[in-house]
């Protein structure tokens, strides 16, 4: 029995799929799935990305609860640190494309929640005031260097289809790029 290999159908979006054959892999079944983890990234036959948004807005949830328990003597300035170093890198963040706004917003409220409770504010305080104040960036400003860092290394990396598909102004990846500008649909 094949215990890792799965399979996993991608459809098209108007289409729904019947009668798929089973796979077989040296004899075997493969298991069909719905949800696959691959290198840490939720895939779902749709493409969207609601799964990954919630499997980081968990993870970032725990390391900043670990975090305040853990460093909640330390100065505001080691607390800052921290929190940059362990809660604004998000895992593929920068391949997020499709998901739905309620997801999106669920992610940006626990990330300015880990930085009130790593920093001992009250949970009704300003988040643009506080973000500031600390000289941290933002949800929107973190999401924003990610994308624009993973544009920047595909545009200088060695594979010509992918710079040559990077490089347009057309790009539907640019555009999404643009459009998560703080939450407002921006054109670039």
């Amino acid at each position: 029995m094949l215990k890792k290999s799965q399979v996993m159908v991608f459809g098209a979006r108007s289409k729904q799929l019947e009668g798929i054959p089973s796979i077989l892999l040296n004899n075997c079944c493969l298991q069909r799935v719905r949800k696959f983890k691959y290198l840490g990234h939720m895939l779902t036959p749709d493409l969207n990305d609601d799964d990954d948004i919630e499997r980081e807005r968990r993870a970032l949830s725990v390391r900043a609860n670990m975090l305040a328990r853990r460093f909640a003597r330390c100065s505001q300035q080691v607390k800052i640190t921290l929190f940059r170093a362990y809660c604004t890198t998000f895992y593929t963040c920068s391949l997020w494309a499709r998901y739905t706004q309620k997801a999106y917003n669920a992610f940006r409220v626990q990330y300015n929640n880990a930085f009130r409770v790593l920093m001992g504010l009250p949970r009704y305080c300003s988040a643009s005031g506080m973000f500031t104040e600390a000289k941290v960036d933002s949800f929107y400003a973190t999401m924003r260097k990610r994308c624009a860092s993973l544009v920047r290394r595909v545009r200088g990396g060695t594979n010509g289809i992918l710079r040559m598909i990077a490089s347009r102004l057309d790009s539907a990846y640019l555009s999404h790029c643009c459009t998560t500008s703080g939450g407002v649909v921006r054109r670039c």
